[in-house]
């Protein structure tokens, strides 16, 4: 990357930061070899941020055995959380209590929080095969992998009907609406679509409808990976086939309930349906995402759909798109208004269609970072001295693996 950057010394600048701050503060090795990774500002581990922030690590893990070790680890040990308990989103290093302890859904000292995201399952089965593809490891795919699989199956297949078959209930109390879920914890009313039933999105914010679609296309991306490692590292057809099923029925659900007609950009998707008829149109800075739907796999940049779904949510018919004098991206209701989001601008990097655009997005991070030389969370539209996080593990990995991505470097799928 220094080699091709020499016209760039604050770009590279802050990858080094982000990667050295990442590794020394976030990443620990446990006693009993898993690893365990914490967001930066609270000390717990989340399976969607863990994931992220180890991502861009993989490329020099193919000739690195202990950063592969490192990984390894990580997938270890978010397999055993799942086993644990499929609905959390995050985890204690050991049963310590410590957390949301007093939310009204079956927890345990294990859990820090129990909110319930379809992405918190599609992270550790992404890294688990990026792993296997970008080091040729799968010693990982042993007997705690195929027990978290099958629990995974079961959830998502248990929430296509979330009515009528699950048994998941979410409450806090004294806390904003978006922290808590509605109808007694059940969340909004839903009907049957084929796709699976999310609680929370990957801001962990309540959805407003039950079908989160970016996840949903997440969960379609990763039953694939599962389906061939089933094939090809596991030899177990009979979980391979029922991965292709639920793969199958989640994405005509996609095809059928989550395009929809708009008046200025034609089809696009929208973020969330409930299936009677209700759609909600907007998108989130958190991953996944409508503008992240290429780098998850589960279509080309150059799709029509995406083409126009990208423009609506790049545009200011997106409640969540700030525009100011210090630059223009995708926020969250996450953070205050008007604050945009320095992972939202790596994913409009990653799927650009050129280096130019790429490069806007690099030298936008760069050009907001406040003088940290390192990425926040979000910051103020007008005045990037304003923002949330000193410094945040996840976007400073999506600013490297951008940069990265801008000097033809790249994870293997």
């Amino acid at each position: 990357m220094a080699s091709k950057l020499d016209d760039n010394p604050q770009l590279l600048a802050i990858a080094r930061n982000g990667f050295a701050n990442t590794l020394q503060n976030t990443i620990f090795r446990m006693d009993d070899g898993t690893t365990f990774v914490i967001t930066g500002d609270i000390p717990a581990m989340w399976l969607r941020d863990s994931v992220a922030q180890v991502r861009p690590f993989l490329v020099p893990a193919q000739d690195d055995e202990e950063l592969a070790d490192m990984i390894e680890g990580l997938v270890r040990r978010q397999m055993k959380y799942i086993v644990l308990d499929p609905y959390a989103n995050a985890f204690n290093a050991e049963p310590s209590g410590q957390g949301h302890q007093n939310d009204r859904t079956e927890m345990n000292p294990w859990l820090w929080e129990r909110k319930y995201e379809i992405d918190s399952l599609c992270y550790p089965i992404q890294l688990s095969y990026l792993l296997w593809k970008n080091t040729g490891r799968a010693a990982h795919f042993d007997e705690t992998f195929k027990e978290a699989m099958k629990t995974i199956l079961r959830v998502w297949r248990t929430e296509q009907r979330h009515e009528t078959e699950s048994g998941y209930t979410f409450e806090r109390s004294d806390c904003p609406v978006t922290d808590t879920l509605q109808r007694e914890g059940r969340g909004a009313e839903t009907a049957y679509t084929g796709m699976t039933w999310s609680g929370f999105r990957p801001s962990d914010d309540a959805c407003k409808y039950g079908y989160l679609i970016p996840a949903n296309m997440f969960a379609v991306v990763t039953l694939g990976y599962l389906e061939q490692i089933a094939q090809e590292v596991l030899d177990d057809s009979a979980l391979a086939v029922e991965a292709a099923h639920l793969r199958r029925e989640i994405n005509e659900g996609i095809r059928r309930f989550a395009v929809c007609s708009h008046s200025e950009y034609g089809e696009i998707y929208a973020y969330e349906t409930d299936g009677l008829g209700n759609h909600h149109f907007m998108d989130d800075a958190n991953v996944p995402s409508l503008l992240s739907i290429p780098y998850l796999g589960y279509c080309d940049q150059s799709n029509p759909i995406y083409q126009n779904t990208r423009k609506f949510v790049l545009s200011g018919n997106n409640p969540y798109f700030f525009q100011g004098a210090a630059g223009e991206g995708i926020g969250s209701p996450h953070t205050p208004d008007r604050y945009i989001w320095h992972i939202a601008l790596a994913i409009q990097g990653l799927t650009a269609g050129t280096k130019e655009e790429k490069l806007r997005m690099l030298r936008l991070m760069a050009d907001t970072d406040a003088g940290t030389g390192m990425m926040h969370e979000g910051f103020d539209a007008d005045d990037p001295h304003r923002y949330t996080r000193p410094w945040f593990s996840w976007a400073n990995m999506m600013f490297s693996e951008l940069l990265m991505d801008y000097c033809d470097i790249h994870v293997k799928r």
